[in-house]
This record gives structure tokens, sequence and C-alpha cells, in this order.
């Protein structure tokens, strides 16, 4: 059974930073492609970042909201994925959640991510 975790959301201040954490168990990460997608209420959840597993396109794609300002990590020893989130604005205030895809590219369509996280809240308010 595949399960994904988040952590590492809250509230931190505009111009911030914070690093959410995505622990995998129950499978090996590394023919997964792992995306981030956030949500907030009333429009539909989109992707932010999302990283090739290791027999997809090999690509990483960015948001281009978030470009130059979020990056993607994995540790495939670990099953640990992880979303650095720098020079935050209030505009990313959202649930953040992580996502896997067998065998996936490294693109951000939403209806290819067959699990996912309970998500993490990141508020990013003064």
């Amino acid at each position: 059974q595949v399960t994904l975790v988040e952590s590492g959301g809250g509230l931190v201040q505009p111009g911030g930073s914070l690093r959410l954490s995505c622990a995998i168990s129950g499978v090996t990460m590394d023919y997964y492609a792992i995306g981030w997608f956030r949500q907030v209420p009333g429009k539909e959840r989109e992707g932010v970042s999302c990283s090739s597993s290791i027999d997809g396109d090999g690509n990483t794609y960015y948001a281009d909201s978030v470009k130059g300002r979020f990056s993607i990590s994995r540790d495939n020893a670990k099953n640990m994925v992880y979303l650095q989130l720098n020079r935050l604005k209030p505009e990313d205030t959202a649930v953040y959640y992580c996502a896997g895809d067998w065998h996936g590219g490294g693109t951000c369509d939403l209806y290819d991510y067959d699990y996912w996280g309970p998500g993490t809240q990141v508020t990013v308010s003064s």
C-alpha cells in the first residue's frame, strides 16, 4: 500500500521560507514521479512542481508562478521528497499535497497522479 505524508507547513511572513517534506512508504520511490500540488478553497488543485520517475522523461516541472522561488528535490534512498519554498508571497497560501504517479514523467498533470497525501497547510501572512 502506497502512503504519502506531508509535513513542514505552517505560518510564515511574506518573504520567508519553508521546507515541506513528503515521506513515502510501501513502494520503491525511484519508479514514481512525485509532484507537489496546492489548493485553495473554491479553486482547482494546481501543480506546483513535479519530478520524473527514474524511468520517466527525466524532466522537472515548475509552475510559472513559483519558478526561481521553489525547488523540488528527492532522496530516493530515504523515500523522501522535499519542496523548498523561498521568498514566499501571500498568494502562496494553500494546502500543499504531494502525490505519486507510477512510472510517470516530470509533468504536473493532476489526473496522472494516483496516490495522494492528506496535505499540509501553508499560510503566508504578516
